[in-house]
């Protein structure tokens, strides 16, 4: 779909060949590891030419919330929130003290300390007011207050409308103990797992397998999030990767 929406003709190869991977028809061997063809993507050295590539000029471009959107080192002064974490039930203070709290990093959960920049990108990790401020909806930070933070969305049906975040407190449920985090239910987005880049559209992506994806339909998920292999960039050794496809699951 994506490859159709940019339009040009000439990408039809490119169409066939995320079909293909997506299927699981690439020439691969016994352990599901494929080579990407040398007309699929550009095959990068470091993960730092692959920053480069994705991000260019990114001190007079960071300002702008479409080139930003369209891209999965902000300059300027940043702004640090602190968490407020506490246990649920006061007994559990003795065994769980505020500094372990402080430390614990949970996915879904914001981290204790937050370092944000205006301009740079977020992504929404609770349903705030859904549809337009739900799980993985990206923004931009416009200004940042003390207890509140100002910003852009740049994706999903409220695009480019202003909102204003704050913070709130959020119980994870995969702990032993009640657990609370005061803190703004954000994190930043220059980079996402490949499972939290469903459903997102980028004109240019950047892709680090290293590690190896791991799971079904993985790869052609990361590989699809837009429609030009001349705008993949793809760092990976020997160019060899894991393409992990369970057919029975695409029936």
């Amino acid at each position: 779909m994506r490859v159709f929406l940019a339009g040009d003709p000439t990408l039809s190869t490119f169409s066939e060949q995320l079909l293909l991977l997506g299927n699981g028809k690439w020439k691969e061997d016994s352990d599901y590891t494929v080579e990407f063809p040398s007309n699929f993507c550009n095959i990068v050295k470091s993960i730092e030419s692959l920053k480069t590539h994705v991000f260019p000029d990114m001190q007079k471009n960071y300002i702008n919330q479409e080139w930003i959107c369209e891209r999965d080192i902000i300059p300027g002064e940043s702004k640090t929130y602190k968490s407020i974490d506490r246990v649920c039930n006061p007994e559990d203070s003795i065994h769980y003290p505020m500094e372990f709290l402080n430390s614990l990093t949970i996915p879904g959960l914001p981290p204790h300390i937050s370092t944000l920049k205006i301009g740079a990108p977020i992504m929404i990790l609770r349903n705030i007011n859904p549809p337009k401020l739900c799980d993985v909806t990206r923004l931009s930070v416009k200004s940042l207050k003390n207890n509140v933070i100002e910003a852009t969305i740049l994706t999903g049906c409220g695009k480019v409308e202003v909102v204003y975040i704050p913070r709130i407190p959020i119980k994870p449920n995969d702990v032993p103990f009640g657990f609370e985090r005061l803190q703004f239910p954000v994190k930043l987005a220059f980079t996402f797992t490949i499972n939290k880049t469903q459903g997102q559209s980028l004109k240019c992506t950047g892709l680090i397998l290293d590690p190896m994806c791991f799971s079904h339909g993985q790869l052609y998920v990361a590989c699809s999030r837009g429609g030009d292999p001349k705008n993949l960039y793809i760092y990976c050794p020997n160019r060899k990767t894991k393409n992990i496809v369970y057919p029975q699951a695409l029936k």
